[in-house]
């Protein structure tokens, strides 16, 4: 056995019952041929395993394991895993006490495998009444650059970009909602790899560097939600982007049922993006191929398939660069512009924290404030005049609905329960009274808030995807 195999052992053997504890871990390794080194914060087991030959498994193969008891080991832990497949390398971070710090990375051979660990092993009872979390982990290899001057182009944000950091591959860039001839004050700037994303991050980030005189903000890009191949051969809704903010819902219509009369079902349609939602996906996919790049008010748009919000557990939320625990893929509504944006303009799978800490940023026009002049004349108006634009929660998006439907206002109702550590949770009922198609009248997320203003986020959010 390898010096360094013994070393790992070692390493915890003091924090769990000394000798047991060596014994138990340096059996699993004798069992499975696997070498241990602990490192920078962090054991491997594996890395590759024992026979390997070639190149690591592709990206897509590994899982994010959360909510582990922290008095558990790989040998109580690479047992569990194994049974999706074979562990190319368990990666468990550990504090400097000796105890694991909760979460830990498991490469699985293939994507297949890696897909199955998440299907069985998510909220699986690792211990009695201890449940962990297991959801896909990528290496992320963008940063959100924000604070960019907006009348830079992309040629030159991408060339400023690599005179500063090594490994630039390319620049995203989007033009602003009511200018396209700015960009939107921010930009995601695309790595070789994690390492050379991260060192780019260490270097820009103290918060002093400056592109153009301009103090810039970076921080790592929110990961791009993963849609199994599976499920995204079923969408037969597009997500179009870059619009006109004066195009209608009427005139995108139009246009994408020019190739073949008929074919969509509905449009909706958020500030500068929308989703045009087809009877069938074969004239999704082909409207896809037509549309995408073709000029509608002026504005080139980009058209994509629109990858559906997961309705069960999901993990997001950038953990150095990793997926963590903490938030849900929701439909967002409001666009977040002007720097504030960190995901990649996907308003699928904005991110709502379910704490209330965060909810969608609100867009321009509310951030912006003016002075109020004395004498200034204020005319009296109906919120419902006004356009969509201007709100800034899910809840008054889904009382504007309503009432652009001529619906009553939505109900909400409101139930509590205890978690398992004495905390109140929350959770909102939403009755919509006289949908008038006769469809079900009332949403409930099987989500639980600790806020009630997180709780009520959350319902109007699901209310409003499920409309």
């Amino acid at each position: 056995m390898h010096e360094e195999n013994k070393a790992a052992a070692n390493g915890c053997g003091k924090i769990r019952s000394g000798t047991q504890n060596e014994a138990a871990l340096l059996a699993l390794m004798e069992k499975t041929g696997y070498s241990m080194v602990q490192e920078n914060g962090q054991r491997k087991f594996g890395g590759p395993p024992p026979g390997w030959e070639g190149p690591p498994p592709p990206r897509g193969c590994e899982v994010f394991v959360g909510k582990i008891p922290r008095d558990m080991y790989e040998d109580e832990l690479v047992p569990v895993f194994e049974r999706a497949g074979k562990i190319y390398e368990f990666r468990l971070m550990m504090e400097f006490s000796g105890e694991n710090r909760g979460y830990a990375f498991v490469m699985y051979t293939t994507k297949e495998e890696a897909q199955l660990a998440i299907k069985i092993l998510n909220n699986y009872e690792i211990r009695p009444g201890k449940f962990i979390g297991v959801c896909v982990s990528l290496d992320n290899c963008r940063l959100f650059i924000g604070a960019i001057p907006k009348e830079k182009k992309k040629e030159e944000i991408l060339n400023e970009m690599k005179k500063v950091t090594e490994g630039v591959v390319d620049v995203i860039v989007y033009p602003n909602a009511t200018d396209k001839t700015k960009n939107r004050g921010f930009a995601f700037v695309e790595y070789e790899s994690h390492r050379a994303a991260a060192m780019a991050r260490r270097r820009l980030i103290p918060g002093t560097f400056q592109l153009w005189g301009h103090t810039i903000q970076v921080d790592w890009a929110d990961p791009e939600k993963e849609v199994d191949d599976e499920t995204m051969q079923r969408v037969k809704v597009l997500y179009v982007r870059n619009l006109m903010i004066s195009t209608t819902e009427d005139t995108i219509k139009a246009e994408f049922n020019k190739f073949k009369p008929g074919v969509v079902e509905r449009v909706k349609k958020l500030r500068d993006y929308a989703f045009v939602h087809f009877f069938h996906r074969e004239d999704a996919v082909a409207a896809m191929s037509l549309m995408n790049g073709r000029c509608i008010d002026g504005a080139s748009i980009e058209v994509t398939l629109a990858k559906p919000v997961n309705k069960e557990s999901t993990w997001k939320q950038h953990f150095n660069g990793q997926i963590s625990p903490g938030s849900e893929n929701l439909l967002g509504f409001p666009n977040k512009e002007d720097g504030h944006q960190k995901s990649l303009g996907k308003p699928a799978s904005l991110s709502v924290h379910l704490n209330g800490q965060h909810s969608p940023a609100p867009p321009e026009v509310e951030r912006c404030t003016y002075p109020f002049f004395p004498g200034t004349k204020l005319t009296p108006i109906s919120m419902y005049s006004l356009k969509s634009s201007h709100f800034s929660s899910a809840a008054m998006h889904l009382d504007y609905f309503c009432n652009k439907n001529n619906w009553a206002p939505p109900e909400y109702y409101l139930y509590s329960t205890t978690s398992q550590d004495g905390k109140i949770l929350l959770v909102y009922k939403v009755l919509i009274p006289g949908i008038a198609d006769g469809s079900q009248s009332y949403f409930m997320p099987d989500k639980l808030c600790m806020t009630v203003e997180g709780a009520k986020e959350l319902a109007a959010q699901f209310t409003l995807l499920h409309l």
